[in-house]
């Protein structure tokens, strides 16, 4: 592409464009109906084939303060955030100048015309747009512009980058389903602005989208609502919770699942219990009596919540008690930033709770890996009689990801060891805390098993292998020896990592989660545009099994990738491993509250690697690089 061409406010005009690759950024004012634009705009970018994620930044408070929506377009699906946004759409007064000010030289601005943002910069181009002059004859209506006011950038947008105006008329009715009348006034709107761009704003920029058939059979979903799915197909039948920001749309996504496909059709009453707790201390208690009693028990919670859950998981651990808890995480410490991500809790729940305590954690990755995993955790915690996390984060959770359809479960919950009166009978003989098998896994019974050898009391203070009170200090280190026995067992049935090597790399990259997509562009990076190739492990659950420590052995130098500023998962490693292994590892961290960047790992690991600086790139290199 030719680097040699005349500039027109700031933007390159020589020709060329630059096709389904680009960020689109929209500042908002929350409660203003902008969800509805952005996941329309979305979506028919996403109908029209071509790969996008879709993440939202927005305020922890009511109505009225700014909100952010970026919109990632890439036709090789790189779907990390980027540090540069390419089209800013700017529809809040209170935000637009800084809005515009902190845009990279040579990008676009989407503005309402009589905040005259065109006087603020010289290197940028502008399109300006009178939304109340277009909207007005719309939407006679007055309480309704503010909500339909948003649809004309969509229908600019439309008009500009080239997405076809039936497929916005086709993510309206999907947004809407049966309102005919929404998706009617909406449309007209979107047309308002597609109309207007074609007579009053001459395309000057190069981006655009063309058809592709690579979203051909995906979907679109939320991290939170696929692990309410994952869950109801798990055969959960006990949720108690307390609304947290970012976990709350799971409660809300699973109550609404339930009630549709979880009633008896012929009696029409719930098969579950759903119960909003005055707490998190009372939500995770009576998840806890639910697991007791037999049931798929769970809840769900952030940073804040978990930390109140402290002493009932270590209840859940040492009486060996399954539960699910699902961590979607926020930044912290305190209430910190309620609406941004961070992978900030693995340490402590890792080992949360006051003594000796080791908790399985599962580390999802996609919304798929939400499906699935919800799955994992429940038979985990049912093997293993114990609390199972799953650490999501919100950037997971609650932002909007593409995925393949997920697969229907074929596979029979596992219970674990559950003795019934036919077993009891059989065996003649049962200790709640004895270790039969070696594994340091106890069998159990269950409440209402008629049985005589079936009772048992369930003691948070010292016990033995009956069951019985006891503070022999034998007693409690034989009891304490046999969880440590059991989480070794558990070692080699959590998910193995996912590991990807290149024959060439001497050095090896460690992540999990949602840093898997910023690591996945910038391995890409460091190879073409550094000559330093890497091999790749991503995490998938701690405790860490043989193959981590295998990967490990075979590097000299690992960088483990995290969204904290402590480097917390970097921390649990060194707990794990070798001595002669510890000083292999480099933390690589990102911890402002926003997704991480690729940019932001390749700058973690050049430094390390003492490699000279990014060179300085060409405009048009920035567009493409960035």
């Amino acid at each position: 592409m030719s680097t040699n061409s005349s500039r027109n406010g700031g933007m390159m005009t020589d020709g060329h464009t630059i096709v389904n690759d680009f960020n689109i950024h929209v500042a908002t004012a929350n409660g203003s109906g902008s969800q509805t634009s952005n996941m329309v705009l979305l979506r028919s970018i996403f109908q029209m084939g071509v790969p996008v994620c879709g993440k939202n930044l927005f305020p922890s408070n009511i109505q009225g303060l700014p909100t952010w929506f970026t919109i990632r377009v890439n036709k090789d699906g790189y779907i990390a955030r980027r540090e540069r946004n390419d089209i800013l759409v700017t529809m809040n007064p209170e935000t637009a100048q800084e809005d515009v000010r902190k845009q990279e030289p040579g990008t676009i601005a989407i503005y309402d015309e009589p905040l005259n943002l065109n006087q603020l910069r010289d290197d940028l181009l502008f399109y300006p747009v009178p939304f109340d002059k277009l909207v007005k004859p719309v939407c006679p209506e007055a309480r309704l512009r503010k909500l339909v006011r948003n649809m004309i950038y969509d229908g600019i947008l439309a008009r500009l980058l080239g997405i076809e105006m039936a497929e916005i008329e086709n993510a309206l009715k999907k947004q809407f389903k049966k309102k005919t009348k929404a998706v009617q006034l909406n449309f007209a709107a979107a047309q308002a602005g597609y109309e207007f761009a074609g007579e009053s704003l001459p395309k000057q920029d190069l981006f655009r989208v063309e058809r592709m058939n690579k979203t051909q059979g995906k979907i679109i979903i939320d991290g939170n609502s696929a692990a309410a799915m994952g869950s109801m197909f798990a055969g959960v039948t006990v949720f108690t919770w307390y609304p947290i920001t970012p976990s709350s749309s799971l409660g809300e996504a699973l109550t609404e699942y339930m009630k549709r496909y979880r009633v008896d059709p012929e009696t029409k009453k719930a098969t579950f219990a759903i119960v909003q707790a005055e707490d998190e201390l009372a939500a995770v208690g009576m998840a806890i009596g639910g697991g007791w009693a037999g049931a798929r028990s769970m809840t769900a919670t952030s940073g804040p919540g978990i930390s109140l859950m402290a002493e009932f998981v270590g209840l859940a651990y040492y009486t060996e008690i399954p539960v699910v808890i699902f961590d979607i995480q926020r930044v912290g410490p305190s209430t910190g930033l309620p609406t941004r991500t961070m992978q900030g809790d693995i340490l402590f729940a890792a080992t949360l709770s006051h003594g000796d305590t080791k908790h399985p954690l599962l580390l999802p990755c996609s919304v798929e890996e939400c499906f699935t995993m919800a799955g994992t955790a429940f038979d985990l915690a049912e093997e293993f009689q114990t609390p199972v996390f799953v650490m999501s984060d919100l950037d997971l959770g609650m932002n909007y990801w593409m995925s393949d359809p997920f697969k229907y479960p074929d596979k029979p919950f596992k219970r674990g060891k559950v003795l019934s009166a036919e077993d009891l009978e059989r065996v003649r003989q049962f200790a709640r805390y004895k270790d039969v098998d070696g594994d340091g896994v106890p069998y159990r019974t269950l409440p209402g098993t008629h049985h005589p050898l079936a009772p048992y009391f369930t003691r948070g203070s010292g016990h033995n292998e009956r069951a019985g009170y006891s503070e022999r200090p034998e007693d409690y280190k034989n009891n304490m020896d046999r969880l440590a026995r059991k989480f070794e067992t558990l070692r080699q049935r959590v998910p193995t990592p996912i590991i990807e090597k290149n024959s060439q790399a001497e050095i090896g990259i460690i992540g999990f989660g949602t840093s898997h997509y910023a690591i996945l562009e910038a391995r890409d990076r460091l190879r073409e545009q550094h000559g330093l190739p890497t091999n790749y492990m991503r995490l998938r659950a701690y405790p860490f099994n043989d193959e981590v420590h295998d990967f490990v052995r075979a590097h000299q130098r690992l960088y483990v990738v995290e969204q904290n500023r402590d480097g917390q998962m970097f921390d649990l490693l060194k707990l794990d491993l070798e001595a002669g292994q510890i000083e292999k590892l480099h933390s690589v961290r990102h911890y402002d509250g926003l997704p991480i960047t690729p940019a932001s790992i390749v700058r973690g690991v050049l430094a390390h690697e003492k490699e000279a600086p990014a060179p300085n790139l060409q405009p048009m290199e920035k567009v493409l690089f960035a």
